[in-house]
């Protein structure tokens, strides 16, 4: 085979991976918008997002990862309706709870950089989403407090604590598909 063969099937694989890689992105910003809909209304609404982003950090890594919710924040942004209750729109994404949204980037890339470091062990998850997490509630509860000039036990006791026992189910379920998914799929 000529060197001019070569070249041409190693653009064709890097094209059909980069092809992947946008597929794979695509389907968790979709697999994010969708599981934002799954929605309990309150102060901050209780959705199945952080799910997603758990599940796109650990699944796709780092990188792609944070992409997807990169994308899922922007299409937000941009007013499509992607976030709970079908709303979206700059206002939403830089409003009042707009840190725990941002938060999302900072938890994919946490968890996409810890299980891709240190691999997916049911240990490793499990911290990696408890981080990414504390993190999303850290930048999420300043965000809030700055915002509705709140102090920050108050926006703890209404943004945070009503949140625990469910984002800890979210942990579990995150870990458990993930344990399941990489069984079956590689991405």
């Amino acid at each position: 085979m000529s060197n001019s063969s070569n070249s041409k099937a190693s653009d064709k694989l890097k094209l059909t991976g980069k092809l992947t890689d946008i597929m794979y992105i695509g389907m968790f910003t979709a697999i994010t918008a969708i599981f934002a809909q799954i929605c309990i209304p309150f102060q901050i609404p209780f959705t199945l997002q952080t799910l997603a982003v758990f599940l796109a950090g650990a699944m796709l890594g780092w990188k792609r990862g944070t992409i997807s919710v990169l994308v899922y924040i922007l299409l937000a942004a941009v007013g499509a309706p992607v976030l709970a209750g079908l709303k979206g729109g700059v206002d939403k994404v830089f409003g009042v709870t707009g840190g725990y949204i941002l938060g999302f980037i900072l938890t994919a890339l946490i968890v996409g950089g810890i299980t891709e470091f240190f691999g997916k062990s049911i240990p490793s998850l499990i911290i990696s989403m408890t981080l990414g997490l504390m993190v999303c509630y850290i930048l999420g509860t300043v965000w809030y407090c700055i915002f509705a000039n709140a102090d920050f036990i108050s926006a703890l006791l209404l943004c945070v604590v009503p949140f625990l026992l469910a984002d800890a189910a979210k942990i579990a379920a995150a870990v458990f598909l993930v344990k399941r998914l990489e069984k079956v799929i590689t991405l």
